[in-house]
C-alpha cells in the first residue's frame, strides 16, 4: 500500500519517516492536518484508514465552519508514523518545504463508500461532521470536495 510513497522519497536525504517506521494503529483512529509550505502553500489532510494515513492535499485552509467547501486532491497513502512528522523536506526532494502540524485529533467513521466518506472529527481546530465527496475534477478522479456539515 505504501509503494508509491516509498518511490517518491530518498530516505537518506529526507527526514520523513519511511514506510517501515512503526506506529501502531490507535484505539480510536487519528487524523492530522499538516501545513505544508512547499512550492505552493497547502494543507495535507490525513486519516487513519486500513492501517495507513489516507491523504488529500487541500489548497486552502481546511473549513472550520459549515458552508465553506474546499477542493481536496487525493494523494498517495502515508505511513502512520507520518502523523507525527514536522520538519524541513530538503530542496530537490519530493515535497520540498516546511511541514508543521496544524491540527490533529481523533475521528469516528460514519460512512465510507467509493465516492463518499463521512467522519466526525475531534481536533483542536476541526470539530464536527465532515464530508469528502469524490468529484470528476482532477486527474484520474482524484478530486474530492471537503466540507463541514451544519450541526
Amino acid at each position: 500500500m505504501l509503494e508509491e510513497y516509498e518511490k517518491k522519497r530518498h530516505f537518506n536525504k529526507t527526514p520523513e519517516p519511511s514506510a517501515f517506521d512503526s506506529r501502531k494503529c490507535s484505539d480510536k483512529p487519528i487524523f492530522v492536518v499538516q501545513r505544508h509550505d512547499a512550492r505552493n502553500l497547502h494543507y495535507d489532510f490525513r486519516m487513519e484508514l486500513d492501517g495507513v494515513l489516507k491523504s488529500w492535499a487541500v489548497p486552502k485552509e481546511p473549513p472550520k465552519e459549515a458552508g465553506t467547501r474546499r477542493l481536496a486532491i487525493e494523494t498517495e497513502d502515508h505511513p502512520l508514523a507520518y502523523a507525527d512528522f514536522e520538519g524541513e523536506i530538503p530542496a530537490g526532494e519530493y515535497g520540498a518545504g516546511t511541514v508543521e502540524i496544524w491540527d490533529r485529533g481523533t475521528f469516528e467513521l460514519l460512512k465510507r463508500e467509493e465516492r463518499e466518506i463521512v467522519v466526525v472529527l475531534e481536533g483542536d481546530k476541526l470539530k464536527g461532521t465532515y464530508v469528502l465527496i469524490r468529484t470528476k475534477y482532477g486527474k484520474g478522479e482524484k478530486g474530492w470536495l471537503f466540507f463541514r456539515k451544519a450541526d
